[in-house]
């Protein structure tokens, strides 16, 4: 799926959040969301995946208009959004919850089928959750419950993945398996990354987001130099290169004041 946002601006309660953003992801292109807390990473994940529509501007989907041309389901066969979710229990099992992705698919009194259920065990074998089928959400931890919505949207079978920090509350072991996992679907995928060497690593291209504008996009290794990260996340920072994947690799401090001095 190609996507582009043109010209999208969003105001919540009249307060500008974001202003006239120019994306686009070509197919199959894992692209990466950064910026400091508060730039607006959230709010244009939300607009991208139809939980908030744009006081200007237009979100096109493969050429068509996502608010004027698609209706809600149609919109939720198309793209999958694994968003972070409030803290607390769940009540559904893990096989119950990811099986809620095959709803855009379904008519208003549609049967689950065996190609539902082959599907959500292709998608929990994919996650690494499948001996977890039958457990209780509530039971799970908060990483388990992060790949847990990642298979609920695999099962979505959708053309554009938007994912709202797909690494938050998994270890080190399963962030990495995670991001990998996402790289090697090949689905045309947005996502908000905190991590910049993450992004470094697994994101094909970059857009940064700084005070709801766009600060720079391209290949990651070409937009985050040192001057762009001291401006918008006011870190020092040098460039090298992970000995172990050849990937580069942002080395970070804070930045210098007078009383480090």
């Amino acid at each position: 799926m190609r996507v582009r946002l043109d010209g999208v601006s969003v105001r919540i309660g009249g307060t500008p959040i974001i202003e006239t953003i120019e994306l686009e992801i070509h197919p199959g292109e894992f692209v990466g969301l950064l910026g400091p807390n508060g730039s607006g990473k959230s709010t244009l994940l939300r607009t991208v995946y139809r939980a908030l529509r744009p006081a200007a501007g237009a979100v096109w989907l493969d050429g068509r208009d996502l608010w004027r041309d698609l209706g809600v389901r149609a919109a939720a066969r198309r793209t999958a959004a694994v968003v972070q979710e409030p803290a607390g229990d769940f009540a559904f099992t893990v096989a119950e919850t990811v099986l809620a992705g095959r709803t855009p698919h379904k008519g208003l009194l549609g049967r689950d089928t065996a190609e539902d259920a082959d599907l959500v065990r292709a998608a929990l074998e994919r996650v690494g959750l499948a001996g977890r089928a039958h457990r209780p959400m509530h039971t799970l931890s908060g990483g388990e419950k992060q790949r847990a919505l990642l298979a609920r949207a695999l099962a979505q079978r959708p053309d554009l993945l938007v994912l709202d920090e797909p690494t938050n509350h998994l270890d080190v072991t399963a962030q990495l398996g995670q991001l990998r996992l996402i790289r090697r679907l090949r689905l045309t995928t947005l996502a908000a990354l905190h991590d910049l060497n993450h992004a470094t690593a697994y994101c094909d291209r970059v857009y940064v987001l700084h005070a709801g504008r766009i600060a720079a996009a391209g290949p990651p290794g070409d937009v985050l130099t040192p001057d762009l990260l001291a401006r918008v996340f006011a870190v020092r920072a040098h460039r090298g290169t992970n000995p172990l994947t050849g990937a580069p690799h942002l080395y970070l401090a804070p930045l210098e004041t007078e009383e480090d001095r």
